[in-house]
């Protein structure tokens, strides 16, 4: 398979090769059209000067006179009546002549041989070296006929022109082609280096090293990869944490569910020692079933916005019902809950959203401290809402806020090991928060609070 570096060079001396023909068939139709009548009448009305210099001057040497003509760069052929021809100047690559032509000047024809010269592909209607391609025009000097033929002598005219332009064209397609070259492996390196570095990142190395100092599209291009091998790092991180946590998750109450249940087939336990264990396998299997639902969920808002049931309902109402649900948790922590909860009527999926209510209301609770206090309040602005949950617990240091919504992080286990939780609370939140095109900011401060906002467009 061909490399990016060498199609580019191929495709661009192609495109040069083919911009130069393409120019050329260009300027030869403009040749024809134009230059050429323009260059007949011109050597027309120089054959004639010459005819009329003769007729006025019957005592100059024609042929002296002529041969001067030719020394300054024309190619000359004379014909008298009686079929004597002259040439004068450099010889004619091809003489061929009809004696049609030459009686038809002798009898006072003009014959316009460059103009009628065959319009063939390329510009030989100059360049021809023909006796065909002259002017010919009738001449009297001393009361004799003549027929004189001219055309300029190019190789004597553009001899040093036709070597310029001939190492002028040469290097110009040389130094086209070096630099095509070396300026496509300027451009194309980085793409190898992206290349390298996409092979890298499909094996699991992330770290790649890229040119990111141009100023081009190119050196965005690098800018924008490096950041998505970081994400992508990221994730992959994320994912290991996910398998190992989830594997904890799931391990941890099967282990306790067969540990009882091998307890259970001891006959000589007590009945109050089987409903203990019965009690807890019934614990870790709710533990089960919340974990489950919970990656279901998550699984759902991440694969398909069909989920969503859009309806109008009020949120204040909604909530107010929440905390009754509660409030019986709250009082026998010690709580004190206080609530701004007026009637706001918003568009969105109200089952989705009591999760979101739900999950930061347990967790104001759950990370809450002795006779701590939660407010809850509701803000209408011009076209959002703003629900704010605020609590008096741990609180979050700033590496815990960078990462409380990802998927299984839990804050620090030496503050929380009584708290259960699944580590999965916030991530729900801020995927159903996101699904509403809605935003959800965190401030908290270690051991004196946290405050979640949960902003959400109206309709």
């Amino acid at each position: 398979m061909r490399s990016l570096y060498v199609k580019f060079v191929v495709i661009t001396i192609g495109i040069m090769i083919f911009s130069g023909i393409f120019a050329f068939l260009i300027s030869n139709t403009y040749y024809q059209q134009k230059l050429k009548p323009y260059n007949d009448q011109k050597n027309t009305k120089i054959a004639l000067d010459i005819a009329e210099f003769t007729k006025n001057h019957p005592n100059i040497n024609l042929k002296e006179y002529l041969d001067n003509i030719s020394s300054m760069g024309y190619q000359i052929f004379l014909v008298d009546n009686s079929g004597k021809e002259i040439y004068f100047g450099a010889p004619f690559r091809e003489n061929t002549l009809s004696t049609s032509t030459k009686e038809q000047v002798l009898n006072g024809d003009i014959f316009h041989g460059i103009l009628n010269f065959p319009q063939e592909t390329f510009v030989t209607g100059f360049f021809a070296n023909e006796l065909k391609n002259t002017i010919g025009v009738p001449l009297t000097h001393n009361e004799e006929k003549y027929a004189l033929f001219l055309r300029p002598d190019i190789k004597l005219l553009f001899n040093e022109m036709h070597i310029l332009f001939g190492w002028l064209l040469a290097l110009t397609i040389i130094l086209s082609i070096v630099m095509v070259i070396f300026s496509t492996k300027y451009l194309v390196n980085p793409i190898s280096k992206l290349t390298t570095a996409t092979k890298s990142l499909s094996y699991g190395n992330f770290n790649v090293d890229l040119d990111i100092t141009r100023h081009d599209e190119l050196g965005e291009l690098s800018y924008s990869f490096l950041r998505m091998a970081s994400k992508l790092e990221q994730m992959d991180d994320m994912r290991k944490e996910f398998i190992s946590n989830i594997s904890h998750d799931i391990q941890s109450p099967l282990s306790n569910i067969k540990g009882y249940t091998n307890l259970l087939e001891n006959e000589s336990i007590s009945t109050e020692e089987k409903r203990n264990y019965i009690s807890i396998i019934n614990g870790e299997i709710n533990r089960l079933s919340t974990l489950t639902k919970q990656l279901l969920l998550l699984a759902s808002l991440d694969s398909d916005e069909d989920i969503m049931k859009r309806k109008p309902f009020n949120v204040g109402k909604q909530i107010k019902e929440l905390v009754r649900n509660y409030q019986w948790q709250i009082g026998q922590n010690g709580i004190t809950l206080g609530f701004t909860l007026p009637d706001v009527e918003i568009t969105g999926d109200s089952s989705l959203l009591h999760t979101v209510w739900d999950n930061l209301l347990t967790n104001a609770i759950k990370y809450n401290k002795s006779n701590g206090s939660i407010e809850i309040s509701i803000e209408e602005k011009e076209k959002s809402v703003l629900v704010t949950f605020e609590d008096t617990g741990i609180g979050l240091d700033d590496k815990e806020k960078e990462r409380i919504f990802d998927r299984f992080y839990r804050v620090d286990t030496a503050r929380t090991r009584s708290v259960e939780g699944t580590g999965l609370g916030l991530s729900i939140v801020a995927a159903i928060v996101k699904l509403h095109s809605g935003l959800i900011h965190v401030n908290s401060k270690e051991n004196e609070g946290t405050t979640f906002v949960v902003e959400l467009p109206v309709s």
